[in-house]
């Protein structure tokens, strides 16, 4: 079968864990009414499936497969909350990143000059200035690569969602990630203001035990990220927890960003990538049935301020208060037709 990228055999399980969460595109309503509140409940099992993924492929984090895995799941939860799934990126397929306009463009092709047209988008990993696979967003006063994304030419970016993963190396790590983000935050925020900004972090549980002072400096710093004036709208973090035996062994320190790269061109489409054993597209389900034991902690002992339904909840409140009536109408809807937590369950249990 010859040899394939960790970040495409990576691509293939992602997308195939998205399938089965949302069959036939069909994604389940994450608003919920509980005691007559309105509640964002993520969908944590999918998280954690996406999180195994580069556990059982042994992807380092230089390979950016690990933190793809948040990605990957905060644009699965955009689309839930129905935005439109060609404008949140990545993409749930091949070009990650595709242009609004391009997209209405095949839309509007008759059925044998679009299979024509789809057929040379999704030949090449990234045609310049066109699709690529990672895409960075001018600030105020330079470009920064932006992992979750909303936009459209006619709104301009409306979500900018930046991850970071922390595996180990805490004490090591953790202050140049803070700074980063402080930076990263300013930069996109003066630029745009009206953009729905947000910031997480996924951490190894195991900073409790090696590290609690870092984690407790980490929990109180990513909250204030969340508070400043010119920082993040909304910012979460996770505890990620899994066995020792599945550490990879790698120097946390990435490739840092090309900051002259124009905007909307892919950083790493043509970058060297870790090869692994290519594997059969049916033998795919068999390798999911493999997934090692991944458990996100998401309550405590981390700060309320930073649960994943608040962040959600924030993230997609900002953009559909701060936007017309007229669009985003199925995320709208989604909202506005919540599950009924106790309905629900007196149908489950029927007549007494």
């Amino acid at each position: 079968m010859g040899k394939q990228t960790a970040k495409a055999r990576a691509w293939l399980l992602f997308d195939r864990i998205i399938a089965d969460a949302a069959p036939v595109g069909e994604h389940s309503n994450p608003w919920h009414l509980v005691n007559g509140e309105l509640e964002y409940r993520p969908d944590i099992e999918t998280l954690q499936r996406l999180l195994a993924v580069p556990l059982l492929l042994r992807a380092t984090v230089r390979s950016r497969v690990p933190a793809l895995a948040l990605d990957v799941w905060l644009a699965y939860e955009l689309r839930r909350a129905g935005f439109n799934p060609d404008g949140t990126w990545p993409r749930g397929t091949h070009p990650r990143i595709l242009p609004m306009p391009v997209v209405n463009l095949l839309n509007s092709l008759p059925q044998k000059e679009r299979k024509a047209l789809e057929q040379r988008l999704t030949k090449k990993a990234a045609i310049p200035g066109v699709t690529s696979s990672s895409a960075s967003i001018l600030g105020k006063n330079y470009l920064k690569q932006v992992d979750v994304i909303l936009s459209d030419w006619a709104t301009g970016p409306e979500i900018l969602i930046s991850t970071k993963r922390m595996d180990s190396s805490y004490g090591k790590n953790a202050a140049n990630r803070v700074e980063e983000s402080y930076g990263d935050a300013k930069n996109l925020r003066l630029r745009h203001p009206l953009a729905a900004l947000g910031f997480v972090m996924g951490i190894r549980s195991d900073i409790l035990t090696k590290e609690p002072d870092t984690f407790d400096w980490l929990i109180d710093l990513v909250a204030k990220l969340g508070q400043e004036e010119d920082a993040y709208h909304a910012t979460c973090l996770f505890l990620i927890e899994y066995g020792d035996s599945l550490v990879v062994e790698d120097d946390e320190d990435e490739e840092p960003e090309d900051i002259l790269t124009p905007p909307g061109v892919s950083v790493d489409a043509d970058e060297p990538d870790e090869e692994i054993e290519a594997v059969p597209l049916d033998e795919l389900d068999t390798q999911l049935d493999q997934l090692p034991t991944v458990r996100v902690v998401s309550g405590a002992p981390i700060d309320p301020r930073l649960h994943a339904g608040r962040f959600l909840a924030s993230i997609v409140n900002r953009t559909l208060d701060g936007t017309p009536i007229n669009l985003h109408k199925p995320a709208r809807h989604r909202r506005r037709n919540p599950v009924d937590v106790e309905k629900l369950l007196e149908m489950k249990e029927g007549p007494h």
